[in-house]
């Protein structure tokens, strides 16, 4: 990278979310300070025939408040969340969009886009007529399309495309937002993740893999990462957008500065399609990269949010792969999974976990992981249980993992 890229800095103006823990980010802050569970009974279909039925869903959300009620019935739920994140965002940002628009990029993240969508039209194919396929399945379907809307509901005109890359799809797309600035292809990027795969298919092909948690009875208690009786995740669903804006370009027009993109690193395992590398080397490269981008130490860290998806594989390796990258400062740097709270949104974690990571780095508190009742003899860091707790964060990174062995890691700093 040229020293002209390397200076330019890429600073967090806005932020927007729609979550299982809320309709906002003060709401979704709110609640994952306290440690409430977003998780409950499936209310969305009837998921009585399958292993799974809990999810953390987004409660409350009205599509027609935000799209009109023509278009949010052709829009998928991922397309609805991520532009009401979005507005969110745009507001919090003060950025004037129309008058720079042709340098505004858009660049959202789905693993798997309208899921729903598709099952609906397969459903109508073969239970009624290839006519009851509605014309809107593709264009609802698609996980570029979440971009797309997004750019088209802001006036964005700049770069627009999205980034598919499973559960680290929401990170990526922030990591590749800063890149777009660094390299003067935009201004400011709206950046992050949507995911709504709560759905029959979806619940049920995780359940073919036996990912998901089994623990109907006792919703809220679901998630446990890191804890020794975990037995999978829980699906949650929900959007996350920053916006993403040259640094100088901030401070000109007085913009405020919710935190700095100082780092960002990407890297592949290249060992299984699902499982991460037992070693957690990949994970452990991304990390180290996201440091060494930042010009940042270990030591420095005050705050992780892990990935941490309360799988009994994922959860040992990311153990593994902090020991690794931070040495000794692993084990004093608390670490949460707030997963254990909003479940795990897949493509839109990443971009949540940023949104939460920052909210910690501003308010110098550090969200708890639930449900860590016994930890797991080979998860043995401070993962901050059951209760928050103040600390000095001027450093904090966010790590997302994805099937196919996809690794990315950001650091978020405290202005200076």
């Amino acid at each position: 990278m040229s020293d002209k890229r390397e200076s330019v800095r890429v600073v967090v103006t806005g932020m927007g979310a729609v979550t299982p823990l809320g309709l906002d980010v003060d709401s979704t802050w709110a609640a994952a300070r306290s440690g409430v569970s977003g998780v409950d009974k499936i209310t969305a279909f009837d998921a009585s025939n399958l292993a799974t039925q809990i999810a953390a869903e987004v409660k409350g959300f009205d599509p027609e408040a935000v799209l009109g009620r023509k278009e949010a019935r052709r829009s998928s739920r991922t397309i609805q969340l991520a532009v009401a994140a979005a507005r969110e965002a745009v507001a919090d940002s003060g950025l004037d969009i129309a008058a720079i628009a042709e340098q505004v990029g858009v660049l959202v993240g789905s693993g798997i886009g309208g899921l729903e969508v598709l099952e609906r039209a397969v459903v109508a194919l073969h239970t009624q007529s290839p006519r009851r396929v509605s014309p809107f399945t593709v264009p609802s379907m698609i996980p570029d399309m979440p971009a797309g809307m997004v750019a088209i509901d802001i006036g964005a005109k700049g770069p627009n495309f999205a980034v598919v890359s499973a559960c680290a799809s929401g990170a990526h797309a922030i990591g590749e937002a800063a890149e777009w600035i660094r390299r003067g292809d935009a201004i400011a990027v709206v950046s992050g993740g949507a995911e709504a795969a709560i759905c029959g298919i979806g619940i049920a092909s995780f359940n073919a893999m036996q990912a998901l948690s089994t623990r109907n009875d006792e919703p809220m208690k679901a998630s446990r990462p890191f804890e020794k009786d975990r037995d999978g995740f829980v699906m949650g669903e929900g959007a996350g957008i920053l916006i993403l804006e040259e640094y100088e370009h901030a401070r000109r027009r007085g913009a405020r500065i919710h935190a700095e993109l100082v780092g960002y690193g990407a890297t592949a395992d290249a060992a299984h399609i699902t499982a991460p590398d037992p070693t957690g080397q990949g994970a452990r490269r991304s990390v180290t990269n996201a440091l060494n981008r930042a010009h940042r130490t270990p030591d420095e860290i005050g705050y992780i949010n892990a990935h941490g998806t309360s799988t009994q594989l994922n959860d040992v390796a990311e153990t593994k792969a902090m020991r690794a990258a931070l040495g000794s400062a692993a084990t004093r740097i608390p670490m949460s999974s707030t997963k254990s709270m909003h479940g795990h949104l897949l493509g839109a974690a990443g971009a949540v976990e940023a949104v939460i990571s920052i909210k910690a780095i501003q308010d110098q508190y550090v969200p708890p992981t639930i449900n860590l009742d016994v930890p797991d003899p080979e998860c043995d860091l401070d993962y901050v249980p059951h209760v928050g707790r103040n600390a000095a964060i001027d450093l904090a990174i966010s790590t997302s993992f994805g099937f196919g062995g996809h690794n990315a890691c950001l650091a978020f700093a405290k202005i200076d």
